[in-house]
């Protein structure tokens, strides 16, 4: 049943930054319809929605919450990992991961749940209490084992809330993502010292495993066209040294 798809629509509008009448121009419709839409005067077609998705830049997930506030069917469907129709996006996924030995991989789902990990990645995950299905939203929020492991943490932060309100304009809204964007701001407000930004090319997340202090920073990769909820919102983070000391820890331990 339609009953909220003006609202969503105006939303996205809005999250957008755009007119009604500039989204007129841009989905090749008069403006008075794209009023009478959001007022709900009009009802859209199955053909309208998916244009007005494309146009306002909506993910799929949002693509489809949009379809079923209008009374319609979604495109995509959220399965699991094993079943067959799966297996050519699990299987780029896991070559991915594996192939990127020694050095850590992650495949993290849109509220940053591990949802796969290589034996390296493994190795950093496991000594903090963290594995398959763990959050590392949470983890960096309240795991004090990871938190106490990561010797430029204030830095680390401040980039990961950079990087979610990124993620939050892409998706347009997301309570996951919004409450943790307010917990990093409350840390960094609680500081004494505001840390200025790094003046490295890269900002390098400086991991203590052990005896050893490995710099790492991340490649995001996202898979085009997936029609899956999960794997159109995955990601698979690759990580790499950043120093040549790193590298050469990560390989000795691979080697073991």
């Amino acid at each position: 049943m339609q009953d909220n798809f003006g609202q969503v629509m105006k939303d996205w509008r809005q999250i957008r930054r755009i007119s009604q009448m500039e989204l007129s121009g841009m989905a090749d419709v008069s403006a008075r319809h794209i009023s009478f839409l959001e007022t709900g005067r009009s009802r859209p077609t199955r053909g309208m929605v998916l244009r007005l998705a494309e146009v306002l830049l909506l993910p799929p997930t949002a693509r489809d919450r949009m379809l079923i506030a209008a009374g319609m069917a979604p495109v995509a469907r959220q399965r699991r990992l094993n079943e067959r129709e799966l297996a050519p996006l699990t299987e780029a996924m896991q070559w991915m991961l594996h192939s990127h030995a020694p050095y850590p991989a992650l495949a993290l789902d849109r509220h940053w749940r591990v949802i796969a990990a290589n034996p390296p990645a493994q190795g950093l995950l496991e000594p903090v209490g963290l594995g398959i299905g763990d959050s590392l939203l949470e983890a960096f929020l309240f795991n004090t084992a990871l938190r106490d492991n990561i010797d430029n943490l204030a830095e680390v932060e401040r980039f990961m809330c950079a990087r979610l309100r990124t993620e939050l304009v892409e998706v347009g809204q997301d309570p996951v993502l919004e409450d943790a964007i307010r917990a990093f701001e409350t840390r960094r407000r609680a500081e004494v010292e505001d840390i200025p930004p790094s003046a490295d090319v890269v900002l390098a997340t400086r991991y203590r495993v052990g005896p050893h202090v490995l710099s790492l920073f991340s490649t995001i990769s996202h898979f085009g066209g997936a029609n899956d909820e999960l794997f159109s919102e995955l990601k698979i983070e690759l990580m790499f040294p950043a120093d040549p000391q790193t590298g050469q820890v990560l390989r000795a331990l691979a080697s073991v």
